[in-house]
């Protein structure tokens, strides 16, 4: 979209970034990485990107929606919010905020990666988000959502959702 944003395109930023992630409500979509941009188009005209965590995710609709009804709400007469695929979202673009919400709401946020085109960490373990065991065994590949897995930690007993790395 745009590299450089207007005062008035970054104050529509924070409030369509504001906006919480209909299936994690801990997070805005700011947090989440999905909010690609938004671009004033003329008078009372705002065009947003955004990219769903992955192809066909249920959630954009909400997400798109909630964007449109917060930027209504603060005067915007025409917003059209438009889905990138390209680049695709990847966990890395959660942000270090919302790693620690995800944390701190009992999810074990992704393990970090290492960017585009480089090496793929090879670490297994799971930290409990409970206790902050290692010692954790997987449930269910697939949790509430399709990006989270069921896990459980051995040490303290809690089942948790760990959100996958993509």
């Amino acid at each position: 979209m745009v590299t450089t944003e207007t005062p008035l395109e970054a104050e529509l930023h924070r409030l369509a970034g504001s906006v919480p992630d209909p299936e994690l409500p801990v997070l805005t979509l700011d947090e989440l990485g999905v909010l690609r941009g938004v671009r004033v188009d003329g008078a009372d005209k705002v065009t947003v990107q955004l990219t769903p965590t992955y192809t066909g995710c249920p959630a954009i609709e909400a997400m798109s929606a909630d964007i449109e009804r917060v930027l209504h709400d603060h005067g915007v007469a025409e917003v059209s919010v438009v889905t990138v695929l390209a680049p695709a979202w990847s966990t890395d673009d959660i942000s270090d905020e919302g790693r620690r919400k995800l944390a701190e709401f009992g999810i074990a946020p992704p393990r970090p990666g290492s960017g585009p085109g480089g090496p793929v960490p090879l670490t297994l373990a799971v930290r409990c988000p409970h206790c902050g065991s290692t010692d954790t065994e997987l449930l269910s590949r697939f949790s509430s959502t399709a990006c989270k897995a069921l896990r459980r930690c051995v040490a303290c007993r809690e089942p948790f959702d760990h959100f996958k790395e993509l």
